[in-house]
Parts: structure tokens; C-alpha cells; sequence
């Protein structure tokens, strides 16, 4: 019960039913909290409501309540979110820490039915299916059936969590993505608890948790170790933030979509610099964009870096619930209390005031792509053709014999920020100047812009690079570079907006209408973010369409763009590789990083699901799909994309005749049932899970064993030596890689010996609940260099003093046998990317005590803090670079204080210099001190 120190305590009558609510207006007297933005007052009714006086005091309200625009964030507040979302790959470990939290519980004598997420728990699974076979209609089951064969073991794992823990549900495989899932179906937008009712707020296991901002819903995404620390009834330290208010004018102009208005967002707020900033959408252009369309761009806030990216509730929120099937009473309830607190937008109030301001009008987005290795870098599609010659040039082999260490553009190298970089970042990167884009909107008939030629960018020749390749159909063909191998509609970004998965099935629909196909070396695949997608593409009869260019269905989870893309047709695979061809993947998703995506291809593309089908036809990126022909009809005639292309007024009637409430409540209506396999799934009985030695999925994790119930001071650190040296924007995929696992690394040597053939290996994903696996593939990632073994590619080190090369993971056992801590030299923006727990994770257990780097992103930060793991900062001007730093030294690390110190002290050999320690809350000071989040809540809720 909340001290209620404001006397906000209420009742409000909705539906003839009286609930007690926390009113933002018992302030308005003292503090003008009408004017606060929307997502503040979520944050403001979450303290009212949660004050105990320890975590949430009175000040911390007052604090929030006079929240100063301008000023930098300093003062801390404590959120405590209604509940977390997960996914399978982040959310296995979490599981597993909770089941050995319960093994650690028992083993220090206390009660181990305290171990229980005290807060609703959800995880859908998704990120488990991959591309294994396509372009029929048995890949559906024969990838669902490997997926069990792959998977059985962490399947098994999660159905018995299911019944052990209460509040915690999983969705099982085959029916979604777990952010769409969460946008049709988890999300309730104001919460009902013993008749309290308050904004529905989460974090979930996913960066991309954000999606849901799209709805209202307050939420972002955080390591696993943090959504532990949460279902555990932990309130989330947080600086009160910055808010970015992004206004919205006019309407999207004919022939651009929802993922070109986002692609244009995110390169704005990438520009911007709007990194641990909240941004919160506002102005009349707000009314005329659709709820999918705001749930797209909320999907994209890790890739322009905020915490959030939030619209606020109004009409289309509520009309969007109803149309997914929420019931009458739940939206008038939504509705009833929205109003009430000052959270309904209405175009013509007065504006919220905001730290600062951007403006967009939407009639000004163009059709757009961004990448080869980047979300934020949009080029417009006039464009497109030249900005891909200007990428390959920078990618083909002979344009630089050798990677030197300062390398621009290669991951963990070099000074500069314009390299492969994932998610948030503490400094948002130097924009690289974007290609101006000249045409204008699309044509009349609703077809993209066919004027403007390349805009601002020159068309440079090239020399084609032919290579014959007989297919394993007995099809005799070309590769080149350029050409599009993957060509993928997946990924929660796009395949929850009906309006851009019907415009993909009408290309296809008039593509096949003038018998294009796609290219024979392209591997197609449609991967829908929920079942409603196929209800209503075989209502709309575009299911057929699809197919006849490839399409067809091959799973209902994140696929392509977590990098389960699944292997290359062999023949395709060979000649790329045996010719160092620079392929590309076009995929309808939002991350597209070197190595992701396929490890043939070096070139991935960000696109809408039209553009996607477009793309596969072509077969190439060395085209202008504006003014060069797709292909030729049955007649020899050329058909160019205008011809093809829809215009708005067909999308929404098929959209308004093919998609209505009742797919969503038969797609729902069961969602926790799952299929005959899930049913039939063996699990283990009791409260306490029984572990397996013999398993090579899910083991009780080593730093949850043999916990000391008092904590162990931290100390200062001597004679310390250096496992990986790195440059600018190392991501959690490269520090724990979410790919395959290639043969004769440590971990596939680990997989070997306990009698796992290459064939079963999996990914580094898939085997998150082993940290056996997972240590040995911390630093792994095949795109990774380390500066400390030039020449090298992948997990690699030489061990000081001696000198020797060896394997991250090998020299980190050297290390321990000699007794010698170690520390890791990195540059920007280091741990920009997924909310990657085993990042931390796999750092703390290959012995890592302290990251000096020049700027840490956002959730790795506080999840090295959460390991025990000491992130410390180069002070302004300062790098590995310009103090002179080898690697190759001997650190000393004093004046840690226990992370209660600003500054501490780093001694390398004869060089000596400041550096900050990044321990940002008195909150984050008792989890360094306590070792970690985990042994800190452990030792809480046994004092208790």
C-alpha cells in the first residue's frame, strides 16, 4: 500500500464498477504536471503508487513532479515495471538463473518457494525456428519439426517452469513473435489489480521490447539479468531522463510505406542523439498514423538508441484494441482512465513541454532502404543503386589487401564510429553524410517516384564479376556481386502492419500477373510475426501470389533477422564462397549487421515487404528499380516496378475486406495450449528442477553456486592483464554471438566431447541456458578482431608475457591457473546492440573484473554492473590509442572503494592515468558490492 503522501488515492467509476486509482492532478496545485509528457506521467502515477518510503520516497515524487526540461539527468528514481516479457533465446537463461536461485536458496538454508516471479512473467517462443527449408509448402512442417529436434531439451526446460513458478506463462512455438504476440494479445494498456487500476508498464528479455510503445504502453528493453532483478520484485534504478518530442505533420504521400517513414525516423534520431533520452511522439501528424504504423517506429527505438519511443493513448489506441479482439469493457476501461489522468492525447490541447524537439513532415518520406550494415544508414531507393557501388567498393577484396588495425568499417578495430554498430550507444554516432534524395513522392498512380535519377549520388561503373553456377535443380545461371541471395518478409518490425504485408502480397499478386518470377539463386522465405498474417492473406486470396514468387510459409518466428536464416542452397554457398563474392540479404526487419544475418553474405538490406518481393524478382541491389525494368512479360515486354507497385487506395480496401477481429480472437484463443508436440513434451516433476549432467542445453549456471551468504568487499585490482583489445562499436553479437557455432571453435570442441555432432550443433543462441557453451563462445564472434592478435579473425588473443597465440577462451584459463585477473581495452560505444545478458555473463566467467572503454551503450553498462563486472570510462580526449596503451601491459586498477569511488586510478607499466568509474546509481553501488543483481536479491529475500 502506497504512503500516499499526496493524498492521490481515488476512486473512479467505469462501466458501473468502482476502482481505485492514483491521480496526477493531487499535485497540479503544487506542480504543473498537466504539461509533463505523456510517458512521465506513466512514470510519476508509478511512484505515487509504489511510495514505501525506501525505494520511492516522497522527494522522489516531488523530484519527478518539478521535472526540469533542461537539465541533465542526475536525479535517481526507482520504476517498477507490471510485468516482463521474454523471449526464448534471452529468456531461457533468466529461467534458469531463477531455477538455480532456487538451488541456491536451499543451499543457504533458506526457503526456496521465495524464488518466484512476483510479478506477471511472459515468454513467448520465437526466436528458435530457422530457414531450413523453403519455397514449398512442407517447409512450415519440416522446420517446425527440426525446430523440436534442435530444441527439445530447453523446450522441455520451459514447460516444466511453466508449471513450477506461478505467474510466469509461455507461448509456445509456431504462433508468433513474441513483440507482435505482445502487441495483439499480452498487452492489457492499463492494468486491473485488486481493483487498483494503473498504466501497464514492462521490460522485456528484447531490445525491441519497445514495439509495444506503439500501443501506449510504457516499456524497453533490459538484459535478462535486470528482468530477473524485476520479476523478483526489485524496483529498476533510473535517472529521471531527457524527453525527446518528436511532432508529426501531414499524411505519408502515395507510394511510401510504414518501413520508409521508419527507416527516416530512425536516421533522424540516430542524427539527433537521442541515446538513454525517452522519445514520445506528439502533434496533429499523430492522429492520421495508424497504430501499425507507430508500432513499427516503436520497434526501431533501440536502432536510433532511445530508451523508448512512445505514442500516446487516444482514439486509434482504442480502436486498434478493439479490432485485435480486446473486449468492449477492457477498452472503456483503457479509454475511462486515460481521460482521467491526463493521458488522452487531443491534438488541439496545449503541447507537453519537452527537453527538446524535432519535426517531420510525413509527406516528405520517400521509399527507402537502409544499410549494408547499418539500420540508421538510409539511402533512398532513387538512390540505391549508386550508394550500393560506393558500399561494394569498400567491401570487395581487392579494395584493401589486408584489414589494417585502424580499419574503418571493421567491427572491434579502429578509432572511427562508422563502423557495424547495433543498438544504443552512450554517444550517438558522427552522421555520416546521408545521400540527398531527389525524386520527390511517388507517382499518381501510387508507384514509387520514377524522376530524380541517383539524386545526389553518382552512378560509378563497374565491372561485372560473372560466375557460372548449375543450381541443384540442373539450372545453369550467373552470380555476381550484388546479387540478392536472401530475400526475406520477417522480423516483428514490419509483419504486424497489415498495410505492408497486403502491399507485398499485391506485388506478387501483379508480378505473377505478368509472369515474373523470382530469381532462381534467391532463397525466399515469408515468416509472419502471428498466425492473423496467413488468416488474412487467404482471405484476401494472396497466398497463391506469394508462393508463385517463392514466398511461402516458413515458420511464425523471428527467422532472418536474428540471423536464423538457415544455410545458403549448397551450390550457391560453394561458388560464393570459392569467389569471395559480396552477396546481399534483403530482409523485411530492423537489424542488418556484418555477420548477422548469413555467413555468406556480406551485404544486408533493410526493406519494406513489398520491396522485399521486388528484390527477389530483380535479384540483384545493382539496380534502379525506378527507372531499369524488373524483368520482361510472357510477351518480352519490360515491366518496371511502377507497374507492379500498388497504390494506397488498393492497399486499404484489401486491408479493410481481408482483416477483421474475429482472426485475432481465433488466433488467440488458445495461445498457451500450443500443439500436439508441446502437449506431449516429457518434463520433470517439483519445485526444484533436476539437472542434467549429461546436457548440453540447460545446466546450472557457476556463478550461482556456492554463494557466500555476507558479500565480499570489492578491492582494488593488481597485476591485471589484457584478454581482448577492441576497437570502435564491438556489439553483443560480437561479445557473445547469437549465431552458429563453427567447427573447432572451444565451444564445438565442448559439443564434441560430450557427443554432439556438427550437425546438431545449433546456435549460440539456442544453447543460452549452458554457460559451458556460452563462456566458450564469449569474444567468438568470426567478425570480431582483436588488436592484441592482428592478423586474426574471430576469438583470438596472444597471452602476456609470453606472447603465445591461443583462444580467448583457452588464455582465460591460463590466466586463472596463474591467478591473474584480467581486463578488456575497448573503444566507442562498447556493447552497442541486443539486451545480451551473456555478454556480461560470458565477461564475468571468462575473468574479467574491470571494461576501461571510451563509451559503454546503455544496457550493457548496467549489465556488467549486474555480473560484479567494474565498467570504467577514458575520461574526455582520452583512448587506448592516445595514452599509448599496447595491451601488452601489466594494469593496476586502485581506488575502487568498494564502486562507491567517481574516479579511480589505472596504472599500465610506467603510464598513469584517470579514469570514471560507470557505477551510475547509489542502487548499482549494492549490486557491485554484492557481486551482482542476483546474489543481492538472493541475500534480500533471505534476510526477509
Amino acid at each position: 500500500m502506497s504512503e500516499n503522501s499526496f493524498n492521490a488515492r481515488a476512486d473512479l467509476e467505469v462501466g458501473g464498477r468502482s476502482y481505485e486509482i492514483y491521480r496526477l492532478d493531487a499535485l497540479q496545485e503544487k506542480f504543473d504536471v498537466a504539461r509533463l509528457p505523456f510517458s512521465l506521467k506513466v512514470l510519476l502515477e508509478n511512484l505515487l503508487r509504489t511510495e514505501d518510503g525506501v525505494s520511492v520516497r516522497k522527494e522522489d515524487i516531488e523530484a519527478l513532479a518539478s521535472w526540469d526540461h533542461n537539465a541533465e539527468p542526475s536525479k535517481e528514481i526507482a520504476f517498477t515495471p507490471a510485468r516482463v516479457v521474454m523471449q526464448d533465446f534471452t529468456g531461457v537463461p533468466a529461467i534458469v538463473d531463477l531455477a538455480a536461485l532456487r538451488d541456491a536458496m536451499s543451499d543457504l538454508g533458506g526457503d526456496p518457494a521465495k524464488i518466484n516471479p512476483l510479478v506477471p512473467a511472459e515468454l513467448v517462443i520465437d526466436h528458435s525456428v530457422q530457414v531450413d527449408q523453403f519455397g514449398t509448402r512442407e517447409a512450415l512442417r519440416f522446420n517446425t519439426e527440426r525446430e523440436y529436434e534442435r530444441n527439445q531439451e530447453r523446450y522441455e526446460f520451459l514447460r516444466w517452469g511453466q508449471t513450477a513458478f506461478e505467474g510466469f506463462v509461455v507461448v509456445p512455438p509456431e504462433t508468433g513473435i513474441v513483440h507482435q504476440v505482445n502487441l495483439e494479445y499480452l498487452a492489457r494498456v492499463v492494468f486491473e489489480s485488486g481493483g487498483v487500476l494503473y498504466p501497464d508498464t514492462l521490460v522485456g528479455t528484447d531490445s525491441h521490447t519497445t514495439m509495444i510503445n506503439g500501443l501506449g504502453v510504457l516499456g524497453w528493453g533490459v538484459g535478462g539479468i535486470e528482468a530477473e532483478a524485476a520479476m523478483l520484485g526489485q524496483a529498476m534504478s533510473m535517472l529521471i531522463p531527457r524527453v525527446v518530442g518528436f511532432k508529426l505533420n501531414g499524411e505519408l504521400p502515395e507510394g511510401a510505406t510504414a518501413t520508409d517513414l521508419v527507416l527516416t525516423v530512425t536516421q533522424m534520431l540516430r542524427e539527433h542523439k537521442v541515446v538513454g533520452k525517452f522519445v514520445e511522439f506528439y502533434g496533429a501528424g499523430v492522429t492520421n498514423t495508424p497504430l501499425a504504423d507507430r508500432a513499427t517506429i516503436g520497434n526501431m527505438s533501440p536502432e536510433f538508441g532511445s530508451t523508448c519511443a512512445i505514442f500516446p493513448i487516444d482514439a486509434e489506441t482504442i480502436r486498434y484494441m478493439r479490432f485485435t479482439g480486446r473486449s468492449e469493457e477492457q477498452c472503456e476501461l483503457v479509454e475511462a482512465y486515460a481521460r482521467a489522468q491526463g493521458m488522452w492525447h487531443d491534438e488541439s490541447a496545449e503541447e507537453p513541454t519537452y527537453s527538446e524537439t524535432l519535426e517531420l513532415d510525413l509527406g516528405d518520406v520517400v521509399p527507402s532502404l537502409a544499410g549494408p550494415k547499418r539500420p540508421q544508414d538510409r539511402v533512398s531507393l532513387t538512390e540505391s543503386k549508386a550508394a550500393f557501388r560506393i558500399a561494394l567498393e569498400d567491401i570487395l577484396p581487392d579494395a584493401e589487401p589486408e584489414a589494417a588495425a585502424d580499419e574503418p568499417g571493421v567491427p572491434g578495430h579502429g578509432t572511427t564510429a562508422q563502423t557495424d554498430v547495433d543498438e544504443e550507444a552512450e554517444e550517438s554516432f558522427p552522421a555520416s553524410d546521408p545521400p540527398a534524395h531527389n525524386g520527390g513522392s511517388g507517382g499518381d498512380d501510387g508507384s514509387p517516384a520514377t524522376a530524380g535519377g541517383t539524386g545526389g549520388l553518382q552512378v560509378a561503373e563497374r565491372e561485372e564479376h560473372h560466375v557460372n553456377l548449375t543450381l541443384e535443380d540442373g539450372t545453369e545461371t550467373n552470380l555476381d556481386h550484388g546479387h540478392v541471395v536472401i530475400a526475406a518478409i520477417t522480423s516483428c518490425t514490419n509483419t504486424s502492419n497489415p498495410s505492408v504485408m497486403i502491399a507485398a502480397g499485391l506485388v506478387a499478386r501483379a508480378a505473377r500477373e505478368r509472369g515474373l518470377k523470382s530469381k532462381p539463386w534467391v532463397k525466399t522465405s515469408l515468416a509472419p510475426g502471428s498466425k492473423v498474417v496467413m488468416e488474412y492473406y487467404e482471405k484476401a486470396g494472396l497466398t497463391e501470389d506469394l508462393e508463385a514468387l517463392g514466398f511461402h510459409l516458413v515458420g511464425y518466428g523471428c527467422t532472418t533477422c536474428i540471423g536464423n536464416s538457415g544455410p545458403l542452397p549448397q551450390a550457391v554457398s560453394d561458388v560464393v564462397n570459392a569467389e569471395d563474392l559480396a552477396v546481399v540479404s534483403v530482409l523485411s526487419g530492423n537489424r542488418n549487421f556484418e555477420g548477422r544475418i548469413n555467413p555468406d553474405v556480406k551485404m544486408n538490406y533493410l526493406a519494406s515487404p513489398p520491396l522485399v518481393v521486388a528484390y527477389a524478382i530483380a535479384g540483384t541491389m545493382d539496380i534502379d528499380l525506378l527507372d531499369e525494368p524488373l524483368g520482361q512479360d510472357s510477351e518480352g515486354a519490360d515491366v518496371y516496378l511502377k507497374d507492379i507497385w500498388p497504390s494506397a487506395a488498393d492497399v486499404a480496401r484489401v486491408v479493410e475486406g481481408s482483416v477483421d477481429e474475429e482472426m485475432f480472437l481465433k488466433s488467440y484463443g488458445e495461445v498457451f495450449e500450443g500443439d500436439e508436440r508441446w502437449r506431449t513434451l516429457q518434463i520433470p516433476e517439483g519445485d526444484r528442477f533436476a539437472w542434467s549432467d549429461d546436457s548440453t542445453y540447460v545446466r546450472r549456471p557457476s556463478f550461482l553456486e556456492d554463494v557466500p551468504k555476507e558479500p565480499v568487499a570489492p578491492e582494488d585490482i593488481q597485476g591485471a592483464r589484457v584478454l581482448a583489445k577492441l576497437g570502435d562499436s564491438v556489439t553483443t553479437d560480437h561479445i557473445s554471438p547469437a549465431g552458429a557455432i563453427k567447427k573447432g571453435t572451444p565451444a564445438a570442441n565442448y559439443l564434441n566431447e560430450h557427443g554432439v555432432e556438427q550437425k546438431d550443433f545449433n546456435s549460440y543462441g539456442s544453447r543460452r541456458g549452458n554457460h559451458e557453451v556460452m563462456v566458450r563462445g564469449t569474444f567468438a564472434n568470426i567478425r570480431l578482431r582483436n588488436q592484441l592478435a592482428p592478423g586474426t579473425e574471430g576469438g583470438f588473443t596472444r597471452h602476456q608475457p609470453s606472447g603465445e597465440e591461443m583462444t580467448i577462451y583457452d588464455a582465460s584459463n591460463k590466466y586463472a591457473q596463474e591467478d591473474v585477473p584480467l581486463i578488456v581495452l575497448a573503444g566507442k560505444e562498447y556493447g552497442s546492440g541486443s539486451s545480451r545478458d551473456w555478454a556480461a555473463k560470458g565477461t564475468k566467467l571468462l575473468g574479467v573484473r574491470a571494461v576501461i572503454a571510451e563509451s559503454f551503450e546503455r544496457i550493457h553498462r548496467s549489465n556488467l554492473v549486474g555480473m560484479g563486472v567494474l565498467p570504467l570510462q577514458f575520461n574526455d580526449g582520452d583512448s587506448a590509442e592516445s595514452l599509448g596503451l599496447t595491451g601488452e601491459e601489466e594494469f593496476s586498477i586502485t581506488g575502487v572503494e568498494g564502486g562507491e569511488a567517481k574516479e579511480v586510478t589505472v596504472r599500465a607499466d610506467d603510464k598513469e592515468f584517470k579514469v570514471r568509474v560507470r557505477i551510475d546509481t547509489p542502487k548499482e553501488v549494492q549490486y557491485y558490492q554484492h557481486g551482482g543483481i542476483l546474489p543481492f536479491v538472493l541475500r534480500q529475500l533471505l534476510a526477509a
